[in-house]
């Protein structure tokens, strides 16, 4: 069962592999059941992309399944959507190579960057003195007290909408995480992350009303 306990990261395919193995019997013909508290998971980690959750879970599994495969393969997906305009996007990134990684790419994009930070506190901070379109944050921030039911980046989301208005896409490996706080997240892009993964998270951002256009 999917209980909120999965924290390894995709980088070596156990998340997929476990989300897998829970849902594929949807798939059989006829299909394995599962758990209410599944059902729940399977929809909320849905709705982070998009996906119409108010469907049967085994239609809901089955294009989440091929979302997740091709986040875990950079090397599958369609090409880049368009955005409108530039962005001001801030980044929380507590890796340094992966924040000045991902501040050339927004920057080459065409898009202002306010960051990258690396804790939550310093992040609040300027979004007090920065208008900002859109927030790129890690879930899970090195320094997070180990005894906290969840981590810097989703806290900092959670005070950017409710403070300033401002929506946020989670940069995680931590899928439980991702589900759980669901609802504080316009989009997803999971870790390991292609370039084109972000600038598509953005997209999406963009194309559901999260930001304006």
């Amino acid at each position: 069962m999917f209980d909120g306990t999965l924290t390894t990261r995709l980088d070596d395919g156990a998340d997929l592999a476990r989300l897998r193995a829970l849902y594929d019997g949807l798939l059989d013909h006829p299909p394995t059941g599962v758990s209410v508290e599944a059902r729940a998971d399977l929809a909320a980690m849905a709705r982070i992309f998009d996906l119409d959750a108010d469907r049967p879970p085994a239609e809901v599994w089955r294009d989440l399944r091929a979302v997740l495969t091709r986040q875990a393969d950079p090397d599958i997906g369609d090409e880049v959507a368009p955005v409108s305009r530039p962005l001001t996007l801030m980044v929380v990134e507590d890796d340094p190579e992966m924040a000045a990684d991902l501040t050339e790419l927004l920057t080459n994009a065409g898009h202002g960057v306010v960051g990258p930070f690396s804790d939550a506190a310093a992040a609040m901070t300027a979004a007090g003195l920065h208008a900002i379109d859109l927030a790129l944050l890690d879930i899970n921030l090195a320094g997070d007290p180990q005894d906290q039911s969840e981590g810097g980046g989703v806290a900092l989301a959670r005070t950017l909408k409710q403070s300033w208005g401002v929506p946020a896409i989670f940069l995680s490996g931590d899928v439980a995480a991702a589900a759980r706080h669901a609802r504080l997240a316009t989009a997803l892009v999971l870790k390991p992350y292609s370039g084109r993964d972000v600038l598509n998270g953005i997209a999406r951002a963009v194309a559901n009303g999260a930001v304006a256009r």
